[in-house]
């Protein structure tokens, strides 16, 4: 029924291995920037950081196609940039400006760009996965063969609407990977002290689902498990469940000091187990990149963030009238 460990790739291009580290980087001083827009009060509200955790969308959306579709919870600005939504979109959606996303009025946790295939950013903790299994269940009755990433964390894996959707979803075999995102803490509880069954990926053997775990904080790793989950998906036999293992190095939101772990927790798993630094000790040892190409890429990144944020701070707040606009939509 479940697997424990996922293989992991056994042969990567150059190509491929600095597209990960690029997309991977990109995230990781995206969201440094962002950090210290909040810092500045550019940014209002709740802002979850992905740092640490950039491993899982990249190596998901490798095996991704044309017309799949990817939701997931509050902590998702990785997973916008992870799927090509354009930095500028989301910096400026960050700041509650007009040329953002969702025309400033979503914030950090409320994006959302049908171009790209992505249906938020929720902020209710599981309540978007009962909708990644409509999309599912959309994608079944037009017979094509989309899958539907639907992501939810730790905590997450302990609401009720996730094991009515995993009944929903074994039942009428949709096409849907859960994603669990486990970086050990829902806010500031640890697996540990609240999860009676620490191996998540089995929470869907009482519906037939298959699942299995999978090292988060390794790109191709996390790339071979999702071939894997979105070939079963894809072939018509419903659902599977990728517990992908990672961390987070920032506190659950901004505002959270993470006290309840210790700096040497955090520091010993940057140390060790950093998925970019992971990717570009590969690519140095292998002779894919010397050490002057990966610092031009880092610099070519931050003048794509830093441009991002000139623009999200250029962009003008929506008008007034903008509070009256998207709350209905008009049926034909």
């Amino acid at each position: 029924m479940a697997a424990k460990k996922a293989a992991k790739q056994p042969n990567v291009s150059k190509e491929e291995l600095l597209k990960y580290y690029r997309e991977m980087l990109l995230i990781r001083r995206f969201e440094e920037k962002a950090g210290q827009l909040y810092g500045m009060g550019l940014i209002g509200g709740f802002c979850h950081l992905y740092i640490g955790q950039e491993a899982v969308v990249v190596g998901l959306e490798a095996t991704a196609k044309d017309g799949d579709q990817r939701l997931t919870s509050y902590r998702d600005h990785g997973h916008m940039l992870a799927c090509g939504m354009d930095a500028n979109g989301v910096m400026a959606e960050l700041t509650g400006r007009e040329g953002g996303y969702s025309k400033g009025k979503g914030g950090s946790m409320h994006m959302f760009s049908k171009e790209k295939e992505f249906y938020g950013g929720h902020g209710i903790v599981g309540a978007q996965v009962p909708l990644g299994a409509g999309l599912a269940f959309a994608n079944k009755y037009r017979g094509n063969d989309n899958v539907s990433f639907t992501y939810f964390g730790d905590g997450s894996a302990n609401q009720g609407q996730v094991y009515e959707t995993f009944n929903m979803a074994a039942l009428w075999k949709l096409p849907v990977v859960f994603v669990i995102e486990n970086n050990q803490y829902a806010m500031g509880t640890s697996q540990k002290r609240s999860t009676s069954t620490p191996a998540l990926y089995t929470r869907g053997e009482a519906f037939g689902i298959p699942g299995e775990e999978v090292d988060g904080m390794d790109v191709l790793a996390v790339k071979a498990a999702g071939e894997k989950a979105t070939a079963h998906c894809r072939s018509g036999k419903g659902p599977y469940i990728l517990e992908v293992k990672t961390y987070r190095y920032r506190g659950h939101s901004m505002s959270d000091p993470a006290k309840y772990r210790t700096r040497e927790e955090v520091q010993k798993m940057r140390e060790e187990r950093d998925p970019i630094e992971n990717v570009r000790q590969i690519l140095l040892t292998g002779n894919h990149a010397s050490e002057d190409e990966l610092k031009g890429i880092d610099k070519d990144i931050k003048d794509v963030v830093n441009a991002s944020a000139e623009f999200a701070k250029d962009s003008p707040e929506p008008a007034l009238s903008e509070l009256w606009t998207d709350i209905y939509a008009e049926a034909s």
